[in-house]
C-alpha cells in the first residue's frame, strides 16, 4: 500500500507513534527470544495473547496486552514478519496524519478504545487466541477515512489509485465475509478488525461533531 497525497509531506514521526512502533516491535522481539527459547513453545505469546471465553485462558489484562503482540513463529518454526510489518506500516502510516490533527494525548485515548473494542468484540464474536495491533489500526483507517476521505492510495495489485472512502469500505466488506464465511486456512481475526473499525468510526464522528472541517 502507497500513500499519494502530496499535499501533506512525511515529516518526522510524532511521539505516540514513535513509542507505540517502539513497544510493539520490542515486545516481538521478546515474542522471538522468548517462544523458542524456553521448554513450552509460545510461552510468552500465550501469557500475552487474547484468549476467548469458551477457553478457560481468558484474563481482563489481555485486552490491553494482546494489542501489543504479534504472530512470532509458524508451525514450521519460521520467524513471521509480514504480520508486524503490515500492522506497524499502517501504524505510521494512518497515525502519523491523526495525531498531527488530534495532538498525542487524543490520539492515544482513540488508538487504546478501538483496540479495547476489538477485542471486546472478539472474545464475544469469535473463538480462540487473538493477537495484534490490527483491531487499533482497523480504527485509525475509519478515522483516516473519515478526516481525509479523498487521499488517494495505490494497493499491489490494483493498477490504479483508491480512495481512502472507498478503501476503508474495501476493508470492511472483507473482513464482514471472512468473518460469515471463514476459510480453513484463515487465521484472521475478522471480527476483531469490525470491532476496531465500528468503534473508530463512531469516537471520530462524536469528536467531529465541533469540528466541521474536514481534510482533503
Amino acid at each position: 500500500m502507497a500513500y499519494n497525497n502530496s499535499g501533506n509531506s512525511i515529516q518526522r514521526i510524532p511521539p505516540v507513534v514513535l513509542n507505540l512502533l517502539i513497544i510493539n516491535i520490542l515486545v516481538w522481539l521478546a515474542q522471538l527470544a522468548l517462544d523458542k527459547s524456553t521448554e513450552h513453545p509460545f510461552w510468552l505469546t500465550e501469557k500475552i495473547a487474547l484468549f476467548s471465553f469458551n477457553t478457560g485462558e481468558f484474563k481482563p489484562y489481555q485486552l490491553v496486552t494482546y494489542m501489543f503482540a504479534h504472530s512470532s513463529y509458524d508451525i514450521a518454526g519460521g520467524v513471521v514478519f509480514s504480520h508486524i510489518l503490515f500492522n506497524m506500516y499502517a501504524l505510521w502510516m494512518f497515525g502519523t496524519a491523526l495525531e498531527r490533527v488530534w495532538g498525542p494525548k487524543k490520539f492515544l485515548i482513540f488508538y487504546l478504545i478501538c483496540g479495547l473494542a476489538a477485542g471486546v468484540t472478539q472474545l464475544f464474536l469469535s473463538d480462540g487466541i487473538a493477537v495484534g495491533a490490527s483491531g487499533a489500526i482497523m480504527g485509525l483507517l475509519a478515522g483516516f477515512g473519515y478526516l481525509f476521505p479523498n487521499t488517494e492510495f495505490f494497493i499491489i495489485p490494483v493498477p490504479f489509485p483508491i480512495k481512502a472512502k472507498y478503501m476503508v469500505a474495501i476493508y470492511a466488506a472483507i473482513d464482514l465475509f471472512g468473518g460469515f464465511h471463514p476459510g480453513g486456512a484463515d487465521n484472521v481475526a475478522h471480527y476483531a478488525h469490525l470491532g476496531g473499525l465500528v468503534m473508530g468510526f463512531i469516537l471520530v464522528i462524536i469528536w467531529n461533531k465541533t469540528n466541521k472541517k474536514t481534510f482533503y
